[in-house]
């Protein structure tokens, strides 16, 4: 996914989080792993994954009867495209300012704010290093 690749919408995003998961479905499994309360129809699913494949999000194989959808980026390029979006619109660029309205506003586990201390300690070794990766 290049910088260019238009942002998935919410009802896209959660089409691709079941494509991450599973690695590729069929436009039925799409829709029965879709939440009851997302309200979104098969021919609703069919059409915003039409769309997703005009903007790059997803290809389809059209080899079987049953077409396959698989994403074309990782969940990680996506959560990094989302992030420095929000990043820039909502918090001026501050990447620490992101981190610390996250961390008041969710509780974190003990696991998770230890992966974070794990974190910043790498990042505080690479400082004399020319910063972070």
């Amino acid at each position: 996914m290049d910088p260019s690749t238009p942002r998935p919408t919410g009802a896209e995003l959660e089409i691709l989080r079941i494509l991450w998961d599973r690695g590729a479905a069929t436009v039925k499994q799409i829709q029965s792993a879709l939440s009851a309360g997302s309200g979104v129809s098969g021919a609703s699913v069919l059409k915003l994954l039409q769309i997703m494949e005009g903007k790059g999000l997803v290809q389809r194989d059209a080899s079987a009867r049953a077409h396959v959808f698989q994403a074309t980026c990782s969940e990680d390029r996506v959560q990094d495209q989302l992030t420095t979006h929000l990043v820039d619109r909502a918090f001026g660029g501050s990447a620490a300012r992101l981190a610390m309205r996250a961390l008041a506003t969710r509780p974190s586990s003990p696991e998770e704010l230890a992966e974070i201390e794990a974190l910043l300690e790498r990042f505080r070794s690479q400082d004399g290093e020319g910063g972070a990766e």
